[in-house]
């Protein structure tokens, strides 16, 4: 073999292996709350010795709902005792919801009387499908929406005052407490511009504070609760951890972000502290909706 030959192989070599390197396109990466890269099995196995996990996902991005079931798939055949909480699914909607995972309901009326969201079919399912056919307690923790939308736009709080004795049962144990200064309250009120005011903090506040409720309600020794829930009720370590922590200071808590960015390499600074874990999703990754 010549040296002219080996040369030019060993040039097409490097050609090709920058060009495999140019089409290895990521989908996601894993950071922890300080930035540092880490791996799937690293997040499973912590998830299996909390008490709580709070998933916080972006309801349009097929990356969180794939690592959703993902995970609860593995903690199920590494034999870890759960149970499957949502925010999609409303607190007067858990008989509905047991009837359908104990085979008693069709689907279509299920879909109907348990007021399922328009992506039901492609993001949520699969989970709540999972959790039929593995017998995994699943447990509607968000507020029935009249009542947050109540809070909202007749008087905050007191607003809730009104109901029958029953509807109780759907809600936080009031009164509630309140921090208006918490930043990620604070940023709600600058995103809106001063609309809304407080009393539409005080409707998310009410959500926040309802799932939290019921997480305990349903958390048993020796289980974890796994969440799941828009980002925002959970990012920064406020929103349902901070009434998780309210309620009772000692359960352990971690929680998963997603965001969004062009680079999967680095975790950039402005989503430093975040979670625990934190789902860096390609920008250009295709919505569910």
């Amino acid at each position: 073999m010549t040296r002219l030959f080996q040369f030019g192989l060993m040039l097409a070599l490097i050609v090709s292996v920058s060009t495999l390197q140019a089409q290895d396109k990521k989908a996601y990466a894993l950071f922890s709350q300080a930035g540092e890269p880490i791996s799937y099995r690293q997040v499973l196995d912590s998830i299996s010795k909390t008490d709580v996990l709070l998933f916080g996902e972006f309801h349009n991005n097929p990356i969180s709902h794939w690592l959703q079931f993902e995970l609860v798939s593995d903690l199920k055949t590494n034999n870890i005792n759960f149970s499957i909480g949502a925010e999609m699914f409303e607190t007067d909607t858990q008989e509905v919801l047991n009837l359908y995972l104990s085979d008693s309901l069709t689907e279509s009326k299920f879909k109907k009387e348990a007021r399922v969201w328009s992506n039901y079919a492609t993001d949520y399912k699969p989970v709540l499908d999972f959790a039929k056919e593995t017998s995994t307690p699943f447990i509607a923790t968000n507020i029935p929406r009249p009542y947050a939308t109540s809070v909202y736009k007749n008087g905050g709080f007191s607003a809730l005052d009104s109901l029958d004795q029953n509807e109780y049962e759907f809600i936080a144990p009031l009164p509630i407490s309140f921090d208006i200064e918490l930043p990620s309250y604070q940023n709600m009120l600058d995103m809106m511009g001063g609309h809304g005011g407080e009393d539409l903090v005080k409707a998310q506040a009410i959500k926040d504070a309802t799932m939290a409720h019921f997480i305990l309600k349903n958390l048993s020794p020796n289980q974890v609760f796994f969440h799941l829930n828009g980002s925002y009720h959970s990012n920064d370590f406020e929103g349902i951890y901070w009434y998780l922590k309210q309620y009772q200071k000692n359960v352990d808590i971690l929680t998963i972000s997603t965001v969004e960015q062009k680079d999967l390499e680095t975790l950039e600074d402005e989503h430093l502290d975040k979670a625990n874990f934190i789902i860096v999703v390609n920008q250009n990754m295709t919505k569910s909706y």
